[in-house]
């Protein structure tokens, strides 16, 4: 355990070295950081303002709360139960099953360093970020009296109400837990132990957590608990002993280096569209991943889709079960990759003995088991298959020295003393949603750049022309703060202007921003919303972490309900022209960001729907290398993802969303196409929103995806929720708000579209909605209806 947080420190430290941003004017650049050994993490001891600009009471409202100042000890002896969750729920926030969501009463919970002995659950209320010391990781230690679901709790179950929870699992978003270790070891083996019940969606993290759990034959400890939801990104967990390490249900997660160490099932899942894991070590556990399957109706729904890319297994007798055999069918689509046996008998499995896949000490290079497709044909037939399968094409530059897919830990700058850090309202920016921020946070960055870690506290700035991060920037925000767009710069879509430009073309450097929303206020056709430059020769050196692009539905954005409501068609109601584009020259490391168009009201109550426009979600003309690993893009007008002239990527479970109105306007109304930015050009009949567009590119992996129009689940019939969906998972669940083309998968023709001149191999895509989960050059070519699996249909492989 020690040995694991002290890895994660030594990387985060060496993550960051001498920097001088461009155009910086300091003297003194940032180099090593010159915390001393028995120094606080920075986040403790830094001032904290931060403010909610746009809380009832902004000037009283507190965002920060470190967990002592509330009478917690730490002690490992006192009770702190009641004083973490004062800690957590003071000042009017939204929890207790009377308010569905809200971005106006965002937390910090930070634990100092401890062991905090807990006897019931710690409530997580919407918009909250658990934050432990990443310097001396804090214990959350379960009693052996502790009564409750978990330790942590992230949606509570309302007391004889039948089933009813705080929250709407499918919205329940904007959570991060990080730096702790939850000790469950106190509590009776035979007791349902819990760490995190995690039923949660986008814009969600959990990270750097060791669980540690009873070693007992036939304990009944368990890490996570999820039982649905649509998520969501984690990474960088251990878990130590247990009867589950996770057990899981969620319609799309990403889970990136996790380890399961004697832990009799380290992963069962017993529902999904589509999940993708990247990274994950198991070390003497009885089962790797312990799988429902056999549903392949809505009714029957059970796991849909994994995928495993990276995995290095040893001594646990069965990599991969399925609780029944597949016969011919696709219920539980499997995709194996680069997953590294010893003395593993059983590579995938069957409950009752059954061998699909004989294992040992061996190497699988890639294995699938569901509907697998190759070339452009129209209509292709599906094949069955469970055998080996084409192999992505991963260039050197994605990959680390062991030659598995590159992944960062979110920086926290743990090494860095807090005389290192410059407060941007410290430097005059206000952050109070009104005043125009643009020219104080331009010359902190001008001159802090590359100097200081800019730390952004909590706050909503508002600029009114193009604010330029240099390359060079690290970057960090409180509660996710928001850097706001708006005005007359970026109202017109014929001469677009971006909000923020992350470096400038040509500039070479690193660049980290973690915890920020960029937003915009309406209306803003015209705004770009990050337009990302900045080049690094360092592996992941320029990149976003738990960042996010938020447009519309969230207060101060003039994007709500009142005057968007769904089907209002009105042009005010635009909120950018583009929110992501990654420019030819640029690379960038994305890890847990969300671009969101939002559909319906955060702040409003009762998750209304609204009706936005965004012209486009990311686009990227990079060479590469690029990674996106558990993002997600949702409801913009002509498309999600577009990869023009782009090289070198790898895309670790995409998930969109079509916008839930269309085809009234039809895309691409109200916003038109735009060659100088390589929009993609719409077949006839094509109504709504490509989830992905791919043009002349080369080398691009899809490990998943899901994409749909909009989504119910057996579970859960919300129709005014966000729902969602795989590995690549891209749904389309609405025709203008209506719902009855979801039973003939009508809702639109076609929503992937590759063209012949792109190198590109598709893995585990799932689709709702749809008729042709993909298409090249226009022409379908694998039909959704070869592959019922559940809800979602699911394409297992597709190589040209």
């Amino acid at each position: 355990m020690l040995a694991f947080a002290l890895t994660l420190l030594a990387a985060a430290a060496a993550a960051v070295g001498p920097v001088m941003a461009l155009g910086s004017t300091c003297s003194s650049p940032l180099g090593p950081g010159t915390a001393a050994p028995g120094d606080a993490f920075w986040m403790e001891t830094i001032k904290h303002q931060g403010i909610a600009a746009f809380n009832p009471t902004p000037s009283s409202y507190q965002v920060f709360r470190n967990v002592k100042d509330f009478g917690a000890k730490g002690d490992g002896v006192t009770d702190d139960t009641a004083a973490i969750n004062a800690a957590i729920s003071a000042g009017a926030r939204c929890g207790g099953g009377s308010c569905d969501s809200s971005t106006t009463t965002p937390a910090v919970v930070y634990f100092p360093k401890g062991t905090y002995k807990v006897t019931q659950p710690l409530i997580a209320y919407y918009y909250t970020q658990f934050i432990g010391d990443a310097r001396n990781v804090p214990t959350l230690l379960a009693d052996a009296s502790f009564v409750g679901m978990a330790v942590i709790d992230a949606d509570p179950y309302i007391p004889n109400g039948g089933g009813a929870q705080w929250y709407v699992n499918q919205n329940n978003f904007f959570r991060s837990v990080r730096n702790f270790v939850i000790d469950l070891r106190q509590m009776p083996a035979s007791a349902s132990a819990t760490g995190i019940h995690w039923q949660v969606s986008q814009a969600t993290s959990l990270m750097n957590i060791v669980f540690e759990m009873s070693t007992a034959a036939g304990n009944a400890h368990q890490g996570i608990w999820m039982e649905n939801g649509s998520g969501g990104f984690l990474g960088d967990l251990v878990f130590n002993g247990g009867k589950f390490g996770m057990w899981v249900g969620n319609q799309q997660f990403t889970v990136r280096n996790v380890t399961m160490n004697n832990v009799d099932t380290a992963i069962f899942s017993i529902w999904n569209w589509g999940w993708t894991f990247q990274s994950v070590t198991i070390n003497n556990c009885q089962v790797g991943f312990d799988l429902m399957t056999g549903g392949t109706t809505q009714d029957t729904q059970t796991v849909g889709a994994i995928a495993v890319i990276d995995a290095t297994v040893s001594n646990t007798p069965i990599f991969v079960r399925s609780s029944a055999p597949s016969n011919g069918k696709l219920a539980g689509s499997l995709v194996l990759n680069n997953i590294r046996l010893t003395n593993v008998p059983t590579a995938v499995g069957v409950v009752g003995g059954a061998t699909v896949l004989a294992g040992g000490t061996t190497t699988i290079d890639t294995w699938a088991q569901g509907n697998v497709f190759a070339g452009t044909g129209a209509n292709a037939p599906a094949r069955f298959a469970q055998a080996g399968a084409p192999s992505p094409d991963k260039p050197a530059s994605l990959l680390d020295s062991a030659g598995r897919i590159f992944g960062k830990t979110h920086p926290q700058y743990e090494a860095f003393a807090v005389s290192q850090f410059v407060s941007v309202r410290d430097q005059g920016a206000k952050g109070d949603g009104t005043t125009d921020d643009t020219a104080a946070l331009q010359a902190i960055f001008n001159q802090f750049s590359g100097c200081k870690i800019i730390f952004v506290d909590a706050g909503t700035y508002l600029v009114t022309s193009t604010l330029t991060i240099p390359a060079g920037t690290q970057l960090v925000g409180e509660a996710w703060s928001v850097i706001m767009g708006g005005g007359a710069a970026f109202a017109d879509q014929n001469n677009p202007v971006p909000v923020v430009r992350v470096g400038n073309p040509g500039d070479e450097g690193v660049a980290e921003i973690s915890d920020i929303v960029f937003a915009t206020r309406g209306p803003a056709a015209g705004a770009i919303v990050v337009e990302w430059n900045v080049h690094s020769n360092t592996q992941g050196g320029a990149g976003m972490w738990d960042t996010h692009i938020r447009l519309g539905g969230a207060a101060g954005t003039n994007l709500l309900i009142d005057n968007c409501p769904a089907g209002s068609n009105n042009a005010a109601c635009s909120a950018a022209f583009m929110a992501l584009h990654l420019t030819p020259q640029s690379n960038a490391y994305l890890e847990g960001t969300w671009v969101w168009l939002a559909d319906h009201d955060l702040d409003s109550g009762g998750s209304r729907q609204t009706t936005l426009f965004s012209g486009r979600g990311i686009l990227s003309e990079s060479q590469g290398p690029v990674w996106m690993i558990g993002t997600a893009s949702e409801h913009h007008t002509l498309y999600q993802y577009r990869l023009a002239n782009a090289a070198n990527h790898y895309m670790g479970l995409i998930q969109t969303e079509t916008p839930y109105y269309q085809p009234v306007p039809a895309a691409p109304a109200p916003f038109s196409v735009n060659s100088n930015f390589n929009d993609p050009t719409f077949p006839s009949g094509q109504t709504s929103a490509f989830a992905v567009s791919i043009s002349n590119s080369q080398a691009i992996t899809i490990f998943g995806a899901s994409s749909s129009q909009a989504l119910i689940h057996s579970f859960v019939l919300c129709l005014e929720a966000d729902l969602d969906g795989t590995g690549a998972g891209l749904y389309s669940f609405f025709q203008n708000y209506g719902q009855a083309c979801l039973t003939t998968n009508s809702c639109q023709s076609q929503l992937f579209d590759i063209d012949a001149a792109s190198g590109v191999n598709v893995y585990s895509l799932s689709t709702v909605g749809v008729t042709w989960s993909l298409s090249v050059g226009g022409q379908g070519v694998v039909p959704a209806s070869a592959g019922p699996n559940g809800l979602a249909d699911t394409a297992t492989v597709w190589t040209k």
